[in-house]
């Protein structure tokens, strides 16, 4: 089940909430963020979307999933400019969250208390299998937190590793299929 009745904002009676939506490269994270995001336009609340400057990889204004999927987004630099945005917003979306600051929890909590429903999508662990930015932080205080996983290429079984093939060894590296491949703990494991 991925939501309760509890993660919809009730147009009259605002309740803040934190959902995560955390997994490897290519497990659909982006993906159920835009579907989420859209149900929550379809529902005619007021959405803000937002992402890291850093992640230019489909689109300035927009968040892309892989398989093209995408919705409007502002690009923002810090965290804290996610706090400047509409006095009307009922929904913020947030994508590629272990970009950003550690601040980012801080922020999502100040929205989520102001009533503000906050969809975060993210990598859960960086290329060395560590966890990555805020996003430990954002899955402790969430009221939900989704983990969703790719396919292994080399096994087939689910995937929860985002094995880095680029020769780069900075803890960013903004990138996709020419850079990464999901494996199971089992292939990212018997490669390092």
């Amino acid at each position: 089940m991925l939501f309760s009745e509890h993660s919809f904002i009730n147009k009259s009676n605002p309740q803040g909430s934190i959902e995560v939506i955390c997994g490897s490269m290519f497990s659909g994270k982006t993906e159920e963020l835009i579907r989420r995001l859209k149900r929550a336009q379809i529902a005619k609340l007021q959405v803000e979307i937002f992402k890291p400057q850093v992640d230019n990889r489909y689109a300035t204004a927009e968040v892309v999933s892989h398989d093209r999927n995408s919705i409007p987004s502002t690009s923002v630099e810090t965290s804290s400019a996610i706090l400047l945005l509409g006095s009307q917003t009922q929904v913020v979306g947030i994508d590629e969250a272990q970009f950003f600051d550690n601040h980012l929890s801080e922020v999502c909590n100040t929205l989520a208390n102001k009533g503000i429903r906050v969809v975060v999508a993210g990598l859960d662990m960086d290329f060395q299998g560590k966890p990555f930015g805020p996003m430990p932080d954002l899955m402790a205080i969430a009221e939900h937190v989704t983990k969703v996983h790719a396919v292994c290429v080399c096994c087939g079984a689910p995937a929860n590793y985002s094995f880095r093939t680029a020769a780069q060894n900075e803890k960013i590296h903004v990138g996709e299929k020419e850079s990464y491949e999901p494996r199971c703990r089992s292939c990212y494991f018997q490669v390092k």
